[in-house]
């Protein structure tokens, strides 16, 4: 049984991929052109310039479409990764320890990366299909 929206889920999912995907992107973006200005002073350095290269480029093809179950599973490894380096030593509780961004686009990536591109997408274009699977 669909839910009432059951007949766009194709659509929804990839207004869901895009709008992640972007989010994303300003991630990376921050962190290694300092746009949009970040609380955080100072430049990216070590594992932050490649979690920041994972964001930016990882982010960009997750929106557009483009071997984007391939970039998600990168992007849901990272944010696992954040998520157990940066946040769960504060406590077990995303809630408690800030890790609630890290924890939903984790699942929102792994997500992506099993459903792949899907419609609206550089790879539905090379497809010739809505299909999609993205990599």
């Amino acid at each position: 049984m669909n839910g009432f929206l059951g007949r766009y889920s194709t659509y929804i999912y990839a207004i869901l991929r895009i709008v992640f995907g972007f989010m994303f992107m300003l991630w990376g973006s921050q962190k290694l052109l300092g746009w949009p200005p970040s609380k955080q002073a100072g430049a990216a350095a070590g594992i932050y310039v490649v979690a920041g290269v994972i964001e930016l480029i990882g982010g960009f093809l997750i929106m557009i479409g483009f071997f984007s179950g391939l970039a998600a599973f990168f992007a849901s490894g990272e944010m696992a990764v954040a998520y157990f380096w940066q946040h769960q030593p504060g406590g077990a509780l995303p809630i408690i320890n800030g890790g609630e961004i890290a924890v939903l686009y984790c699942f929102a990536f792994l997500y992506i990366a099993s459903r792949g591109s899907g419609v609206w997408s550089v790879d539905s274009i090379f497809r010739g299909s809505s299909s999609g699977n993205g990599g």
